[in-house]
């Protein structure tokens, strides 16, 4: 990941971002939920990356280093949290039940909202976040050079045709390339 920076504090709001964009490697002092309400965004750290669509979110633990990148229009939603409640010390990907995500929608709406009705809405979604069952879907960073310098190529350009074969022969020797980047094979 590039150098990183602290944004303080995890913000609370929507951000649209453009296919393509980007928001570089940082961390916060609270917790937060990303979540793309439009569009695919991933979230990456040292310990893999996450695909985020708009049937998942993305736990992000406090002092977490992440960096997103949206892949076509993507309107970012996230809310910091200084809870915990569900008790993980690690990235996770989250089910968005229909009621969570209007719930994230609504919490991270530009109206603005009234005091009461904000803080009955923070408890809903602190329960609702509780029930939200994780799901391990993250491809872990590779730690063989190889690999990671394929996997930059398929990140960069997820549509790029080349096999894996012809991959390896841009970044050097293709042994040990056989596992990662999402299964894809010589073929």
């Amino acid at each position: 990941m590039p150098e990183t920076r602290q944004l303080r504090p995890a913000n609370t709001g929507i951000r649209p971002i453009p296919a393509g964009g980007a928001i570089e490697a940082h961390w916060h002092d609270r917790n937060q939920i990303v979540y793309a309400g439009r569009g695919v965004l991933s979230v990456t750290t040292d310990a893999g990356s996450w695909i985020v669509p708009g049937t998942r979110a993305i736990w992000v633990p406090a002092g977490t280093l992440h960096e997103h990148r949206a892949y076509g229009e993507t309107a970012l939603h996230t809310v910091g949290l200084e809870e915990n409640p569900l008790g993980l010390d690690a990235p996770s990907a989250l089910v968005v039940s229909p009621l969570l995500r209007e719930l994230l929608l609504t919490y991270t709406t530009d109206e603005e909202i009234d005091a009461d009705e904000l803080r009955r809405l923070h408890l809903v979604l602190l329960d609702q976040l509780r029930r939200s069952p994780q799901r391990p879907t993250y491809l872990p960073t590779p730690t063989d050079a190889r690999l990671a310098a394929v996997c930059d190529l398929l990140r960069d350009d997820p549509a790029d045709p080349r096999t894996l074969t012809e991959l390896g022969r841009e970044v050097g020797p293709v042994s040990g390339l056989s596992a990662g980047c999402a299964g894809r094979t010589s073929a």
